[in-house]
């Protein structure tokens, strides 16, 4: 890292200070996504390096290079064509040009590289993350921080042995209004809250037979593939699609659930659960889509309350009038958090006792940049973490932990029964079946292991 002075430390907590004020205070709104990104700055810059730049990648990369306290000098992508188009975004917002690699490897060989940004395929977040700490770079990974169970954990031990700060993306954790509401749910402000429901909903078209056709010539397959034992290339699974393979993806539960069950963990203020249990299928279409595209995952707590997440990948009905989103329910009311950043407080009755609305809109069907204001709070954190240790909102973790929960709700989904957890580490108990999908093999060479 460069050097970092008390004077420009100072700083950069007074502008971290500032900006949280206007969020708060719902100013936001007013700055355009250049304009309020670079409030925050100093002459200390982080330098970052973008790993997976299609489409997610893309968008954070054009909101790191937004920073006023951060440069992306690397692009990082098998895809030839998503690095010249991430090339030119990130030009645009800062000015210069960074310098782009196939095999984001030898862009953690650089010094200049202070963080990763890993928005690459799911079965690369913890592998990719793992080799960026171990070559002493810090790490803001995409949810879900992991394929499998095994890798989460190892991710958290890598975090301890390496010492490096590791954000994982759930930007919610940093969204005010969303802050506030959780806050005034831990106080109290539906009585004691014992079951929590999310949801996503989509209406996702069919991905048809895969034909095995030649690779493309802008496109690396065998690095794309990376940990994952080798397969054939078909037509149907870059970019998007791999989602939907169990081999590469981890369904919708990770891709959407995630962002979900972490709110309604954090706001339950519980860690692992009792029990876990999964219904669902592949209901719409007849094609190669391998993971449910309709699921209720239930997990059940020792606290004394219960959980459950809903996802329809191909019935876009909204619930509560919000295609993504969270009810906690309680002894005296019930609090919503849809997709943008507000929320409502309801009695018992269901008439509004307090609304705090959203005033900046956010499409949560956009699986691009939803929310690029709002989530520069989330890289602002990361940021003042490296920089004056301050406490991560979406620290590794925490991050695990909420990973793990839908992660246990997709293992019971396969194995097709309920499963016993242990309530101290969140792991299967007497279910040896079950328990193969803990981990995954890899291919020869691309072990993940500390």
């Amino acid at each position: 890292m460069k050097s970092n002075s008390s004077s420009r430390r100072s700083f950069i907590k007074k502008t971290a200070a500032s900006s949280a004020f206007i969020a708060t205070a719902g100013i936001l709104p007013q700055f355009s996504a250049k304009s309020y990104a670079r409030i925050l700055g100093a002459n200390d810059r982080i330098n970052v390096s973008m790993m997976g730049v299609n489409s997610r990648g893309k968008a954070l990369a054009q909101n790191f290079a937004s920073q006023k306290n951060s440069e992306v000098i690397h692009v990082c992508d098998v895809d030839s064509r998503a690095i010249a188009n991430c090339l030119s975004v990130v030009k645009e917002r800062q000015g210069r040009v960074p310098k782009s690699y196939t095999d984001f490897r030898k862009s953690l060989e650089s010094k200049d590289v202070d963080a990763m940004v890993i928005a690459a395929p799911d079965h690369w977040h913890a592998p990719a993350s793992l080799l960026a700490m171990e070559a002493g770079k810090h790490v803001y990974v995409e949810k879900p921080c992991s394929h499998n169970p095994n890798e989460g954990e190892i991710l958290v031990q890598a975090a301890k042995k390496y010492g490096k700060v590791i954000q994982m993306g759930n930007q919610r954790r940093s969204w005010p209004n969303v802050v506030e509401g959780i806050k005034a749910l831990k106080s109290g402000a539906i009585g004691r809250v014992y079951f929590g429901k999310g949801w996503y909903t989509n209406n996702r078209q069919s991905i048809g037979i895969g034909k095995e056709v030649e690779v493309p010539k802008w496109l690396d397959w065998d690095l794309w593939q990376g940990p994952a034992p080798r397969k054939n290339y078909k037509d149907n699974i870059v970019h998007y699609n791999w989602h939907w393979l169990w081999h590469w993806g981890t369904g919708e539960a990770l891709n959407n659930g995630t962002h979900m069950i972490d709110l309604l963990r954090w706001g339950m203020q519980v860690d692992y659960p009792v029990k876990v249990s999964s219904n669902g299928g592949r209901y719409r279409y007849q094609d190669d889509w391998e993971t449910p595209d309709t699921q209720v995952i239930n997990l059940d707590f020792a606290e004394g309350l219960s959980m459950s997440w809903e996802g329809r990948s191909c019935n876009g009905k909204p619930i509560e009038g919000s295609a993504v989103g969270v009810m906690f329910y309680g002894e005296s009311g019930s609090m919503l958090i849809p997709s943008g950043n507000s929320y409502t407080i309801f009695d018992l009755e269901g008439k509004i006792v307090k609304e705090v609305k959203n005033t900046q809109e956010i499409d949560p069907r956009n699986k691009s940049n939803p929310a690029e204001l709002l989530d520069a709070l989330h890289i602002q954190n990361m940021f003042d973490a490296i920089l004056n240790g301050t406490a991560l909102n979406a620290d590794i973790d925490s991050g695990h932990k909420s990973t793990l929960l839908v992660q246990l709700g997709n293992i019971a989904q396969r194995s097709g029964r309920s499963l016993n957890i242990d309530p101290q580490n969140g792991h299967i108990i007497g279910d040896n079946e079950a328990q193969k999908l803990w981990s995954r093999s890899y291919e020869k060479g691309w072990e993940m292991k500390l």
